[in-house]
């Protein structure tokens, strides 16, 4: 008996090492906590504040279609603000055409995002939200150009972009 019960226990763990990613792949919502308390708001505040595809990728954790962001195109001076709570993310200086389909930076502003471990595509990967609500923007690749070397892909409909 003790035999079958350890098989079971070693077929469970292999079992659970090799499909525990696959159950992560439903979005989980409102995945990262807002650091400010003033924008912890429930699920149907945000609602409410975002349009339905804003919401599913800001606090669903979801990714837009490549090349469907009109701010891909964007070229004037600005910042690019979160969409959830209009903290400023990146500087327009920063931005550069990464040929992927979603607005891509190499750097993004003092204090404003913060990043965690996604394991949603099996093998890990950085996602960075925004530092004060907590909204999902995007994940950051190691393909960027000069001086970071950073590639900080970011979701359209995440930002609003504020010209200078």
């Amino acid at each position: 008996m003790t035999q079958i019960a350890a098989a079971l226990t070693r077929r469970s763990l292999l079992f659970a090492a090799l499909t525990g990613p696959f159950w992560r792949l439903k979005p989980a919502l409102a995945a990262s906590k807002a650091a400010d308390p003033a924008w912890d708001l429930s699920q149907e505040d945000w609602r409410k504040r975002l349009s339905a595809d804003a919401y599913r990728v800001l606090r669903e954790e979801g990714t837009e279609r490549p090349f469907t962001s009109p701010l891909n195109s964007e070229k004037r001076s600005g910042t690019y603000h979160c969409a959830g709570c209009d903290l400023p993310l990146f500087s327009s200086e920063a931005k550069f055409d990464s040929g992927t389909g979603w607005p891509s930076f190499w750097q993004f502003l003092p204090q404003a995002v913060a990043t965690k471990v996604d394991f949603k595509l099996i093998i890990p990967r950085t996602e960075y939200h925004c530092r004060r609500c907590g909204g999902h923007q995007g994940h950051v690749f190691n393909d960027g150009p000069r001086p970071t070397g950073k590639r900080y892909c970011n979701n359209g409909v995440a930002l609003r972009f504020q010209p200078a």
